[in-house]
């Protein structure tokens, strides 16, 4: 490689870190809710911005602690979404599928068209 096969790679990797940092950094600082659904329907919505303990039934723990919402406990057998971390950004979500339940974050502010097809 030469020099300024050296110097491409070295811009390439800077703009990439800048991309990286500004998509970490541009979230939502707690000002969304949870919104969980159990077989379908609206079970309840939660403010992250308060910390709680969200009980879904009697099958799952839902914990909201920090502006972040994570799954504490679950009696399905896989444990999937008892694993997943936790989640704070809008359109993230925890699923799990035995109990049918969804618990998906989402801000209160309107989204803004993002185009128009004819």
């Amino acid at each position: 490689m030469k020099k300024n096969d050296w110097i491409l790679a070295g811009v390439i990797i800077v703009i990439a870190a800048a991309i990286l940092l500004f998509q970490l950094t541009r979230g939502d600082s707690g000002a969304g809710e949870v919104i969980v659904t159990v077989d379908g329907e609206t079970f309840g919505t939660y403010s992250l911005a308060e910390n709680q303990t969200v009980d879904i039934g009697g099958t799952n723990r839902l914990i909201i602690q920090d502006g972040t919402a994570q799954m504490e406990w679950a009696d399905c057998p896989d444990q999937v979404c008892v694993d997943h971390s936790a989640i704070s950004r809008e359109g993230e979500s925890i699923i799990c599928l035995p109990n049918q339940v969804v618990v998906s974050v989402e801000s209160g502010e309107e989204a803004e068209l993002d185009g128009v097809v004819r």
